[in-house]
C-alpha cells in the first residue's frame, strides 16, 4: 500500500487457513492485482509457520528465495507488497528476549522491503486484563524496528462476533477503546464487522467501531475465504453484496481474504472492485457473469453460472454420489485452471486437514 494513499485502500490479505497458494499462484497475482485497480497484496497464510507460532525461526533456505522473487515481481508491477506477523506467545510473555527476538525478525523482514507491516493478533490465545496495553506495546516496538511505509493492526476481538468470546473467553473491558487511545494514530486499524464473516457494511456499525476505536476501521472482509471446516465445503463464487462504494468515506480501507483456490478467487473479488466503484445500478447477478467471463471464458463462465446453487449454496455435503460424478465429469472437459481448481474441490482436495481441525478446536464455525 504505497504510503501516498491516505484516503482509501483496496486489496488481498493471504490470511487463511488450510491449504495454501503455490508461489505461482502469489506471483501470478501481481498482475491480477494490478490489472484490477487493486492496491496491495499481504503475505499472511495461516501456514507459514515462519510468520506465526514459529515466528522466531529464520524461512529456509528455498522458501526465503521465493519470498524474495515473490517481493520482485509486486515492486515490478506496481502493486505494493505487505507482510503479516503474528508474534504467537508475546502477548503473554514479552520480557527482554522476546524483544529482541522480535527485533531481529523485522530486521529479516526487512530485507525483503516490504510497503506494508501488519502485526496479527487474530485467533490468539492468552486473554489478561491489560490485552490492549501489552498489544500495544509488541506493534510499537515492530513499528521502530520496520521501515516499512503503513503499518496495519488486528485485534485478538477483531469482530463483534459472539465466537470469538466463545473460543478465547470474555473480552476485556474497554479492550477495542484502550487500543484506539493507546496505538499511534498511523497505524490502521482491522475489522472483520458484526460477523467474522459479515454479509454487509452498514454505515451505523461502522460509526460505532470508528467511535471506539478513535479511528476509521480497515475491512478484513472475510469474503469470499472458505477455510474453515465447514466453509471448505463450500465455493463462495457469488458477486459481492453489501459492500457499497459508501465504505471509501466510513473506512480507511479493504483487504479482501480470499479463498483456497486461487483461480476461482477472482470471480468474486472483480466483483468487488465493481460493487465499491458503481454509485448506483450494481446488479450482483451481472457483476458475477462479467467477472467469470473476464477470468474463465465465456464456456466455463456459463457453466459455473448454472452451477452456482450446488457450488456456492448447497455445498459438497449437499451433493449425492451421482451429482458429484456429473459435476466432475462436466468441469474436467475444460482445461482452464478455474475448472481444475472445481474437480480438485470435487474430489475432497480442500477438505480441512487434521492441522486445519486442530486450529478450529473449539471454535463454533
Amino acid at each position: 500500500m504505497p504510503s501516498e494513499r491516505r484516503d482509501f485502500a483496496c486489496g488481498i490479505i493471504e490470511g487463511f487457513y488450510g491449504q495454501a497458494w503455490s508461489w505461482d499462484a502469489r506471483a501470478d497475482y501481481a498482475s491480477f492485482l494490478k490489472e484490477g485497480g487493486f492496491d496491495f497484496y499481504v503475505y499472511a497464510p495461516k501456514t507459514d509457520a515462519h510468520l506465526r507460532k514459529a515466528w522466531r525461526e529464520d524461512w529456509p533456505a528455498a522458501e526465503w528465495r521465493a519470498l524474495e522473487r515473490l517481493r520482485a515481481d509486486y515492486r515490478e508491477r506496481g502493486v505494493g507488497f505487505g507482510m503479516g506477523l503474528t508474534p504467537y506467545g508475546t502477548q503473554t510473555d514479552y520480557g527482554p528476549s522476546a524483544r529482541a527476538e522480535l527485533r531481529r525478525k523485522m530486521a529479516r523482514i526487512g530485507e525483503l522491503e516490504p510497503d506494508l507491516l501488519a502485526v496479527l493478533f487474530d485467533d490468539v490465545p492468552g486473554i489478561a486484563p491489560d490485552l490492549a496495553e501489552r498489544q500495544v506495546a509488541i506493534a510499537h516496538d515492530a513499528r521502530e524496528a520496520s521501515r516499512a511505509a503503513s503499518f496495519l493492526f488486528c485485534p485478538t476481538y477483531y469482530s463483534e462476533d459472539p465466537v470469538l468470546e466463545s473460543a478465547l473467553g470474555p473480552m476485556p473491558s474497554r479492550y477495542l477503546e484502550e487500543l484506539g487511545k493507546r496505538l499511534d494514530p498511523e497505524i490502521e486499524i482491522f475489522w472483520t464487522g458484526p460477523r467474522i464473516c459479515s454479509r454487509e457494511y452498514t454505515l451505523a456499525h461502522l460509526s460505532d467501531v470508528a467511535a471506539r476505536l478513535g479511528r476509521k476501521p480497515f475491512l478484513w472482509d472475510n469474503y469470499p475465504v472458505n477455510d474453515g471446516p465447514r466453509m471448505c465445503r463450500y465455493l463462495h463464487l457469488r458477486a459481492v453484496a453489501g459492500r457499497p462504494p459508501a465504505l471509501r468515506e466510513w473506512t480507511r480501507g479493504l483487504a479482501a481474504n480470499p479463498m483456497n483456490q486461487p483461480q476461482l478467487s477472482k470471480i468474486p473479488l472483480l466483483t468487488l472492485r465493481e460493487s465499491l466503484a458503481t454509485e448506483r445500478g450494481y446488479e450482483p447477478a451481472a457483476a458475477f457473469r462479467k467477472a467469470a467471463r473476464a477470468v474463465c471464458g465465456p464456456a466455463l463462465a456459463d457453466a459455473l453460472e448454472e452451477d452456482l446453487a450446488a457450488l456456492h449454496d448447497e455445498g459438497l455435503g449437499a451433493l449425492d454420489a451421482s451429482r458429484r460424478t456429473a459435476l466432475r465429469a462436466r468441469y474436467a472437459g475444460f482445461e482452464e485452471p478455474c475448472a481444475r481448481e472445481v474437480v480438485e474441490w470435487l474430489d475432497g482436495v480442500f477438505e480441512a486437514s487434521k492441522q486445519v481441525l486442530a486450529e478450529f478446536d473449539g471454535w463454533d464455525v
